[in-house]
């Protein structure tokens, strides 16, 4: 059976966290401290869950594993990429992931991480951190150890609708009022390089990862330019925003209806605004904002009506 697959998100507490999954996306979320939206995602840490349909109640990990054919049988052992939202009420610390072959050789085989960002809302006058500003090593490490932050570290303003290509190796951080949807490798090995000394409830800060971070760094950073690729197709605009090593990420803005097919081994989406719905030959399926779903290999020509957003990636 060539279904949608919908999937139950997973919520992660964070000391950065608000609560805007609730007031932007209706979900039910844990507390006033919900920092990620794990919504597509077969990571150990943290699995989303199938809504409904013959594979109900299966982590996707698990789905992954036991019916490969669903996935064009990839060749991953593990469901390979990973979709959050997250919400920065606070500036997040200041990270870098390392690339697969350090993340395989020092955290247990676990896959590297390189991201992207879709800025969904921000606050005015909202920024991040991208890249830094050392031009060897050496400044790198004597920047960090004088805690020389304003002069190492590069911040850039956002507005909704920005894009950012993250490769691992890059220094950088959301800041606080940034809602973006993140595509990620399947990897939850982070970093941090500087947290602002903040402390947790009980007084504790958090784990810094200095040495990690300064093998893991790209020295010089490496601007990575990305020219969104739009393309109007009848009711809809299509935007290609990268094709890459691990991902192509796409927006979808429809105004009508949009019919397509997808070759890929499967395909990822999220809906960030709108209401519609899906028909495939196998039925009719609402969609809302908040939705998450994975169009599964061989489904065939599939229909998207309303007035809806949604990004979609595959592997």
């Amino acid at each position: 059976m060539k279904q949608p697959i919908f999937l139950t998100p997973n919520f992660q507490e964070r000391i950065w966290g608000g609560t805007k999954l609730a007031t932007k996306f209706k979900y039910d979320i844990p507390s006033d401290l919900t920092g990620e939206c794990w919504a597509v995602s077969g990571h150990p840490n943290g699995q989303s869950i199938v809504a409904d349909g013959p594979y109900k109640g299966y982590k996707l990990g698990t789905l992954y594993q036991k019916n490969k054919e669903l996935f064009g049988n990839y060749p991953s052992e593990v469901f390979p990429l990973l979709t959050k939202i997250l919400d920065a009420n606070q500036d997040l610390s200041v990270q870098v992931h390392p690339n697969d072959e350090y993340a395989n050789k020092n955290e247990n085989g676990e896959l590297g991480k390189t991201e992207c960002w879709y800025v969904i809302d921000c606050d005015e006058g909202a920024e991040i951190i991208l890249g830094h500003t050392a031009e060897t090593r050496k400044e790198f490490i004597a920047r960090v150890e004088k805690g020389e932050w304003e002069e190492l570290l590069t911040r850039i303003s956002v507005k909704p609708g920005d894009f950012f290509y993250v490769p691992s190796g890059t220094i950088h951080a959301l800041c606080a009022g940034v809602l973006i949807l993140e595509t990620q490798q399947c990897s939850d090995t982070t970093y941090r390089v500087y947290d602002y000394d903040r402390r947790d409830a009980v007084g504790n800060t958090r784990e810094l990862h200095i040495e990690k971070a300064i093998a893991v760094s790209t020295i010089p950073h490496k601007k990575v330019k990305v020219t969104p690729k739009v393309e109007k197709i009848d009711d809809t605009t299509v935007t290609t925003y990268v094709e890459a090593e691990y991902f192509t990420l796409y927006k979808w803005d429809i105004t009508g209806s949009y019919t397509t097919i997808h070759p890929h081994p499967f395909l990822i989406a999220s809906v960030i605004d709108g209401e519609g719905q899906l028909e495939t030959a196998e039925g009719t399926f609402k969609l809302r904002k908040g939705d998450h779903f994975i169009l599964p290999h061989g489904l065939g020509e599939f229909t998207l009506k309303g007035n809806i957003s949604l990004i979609s990636s595959h592997p």
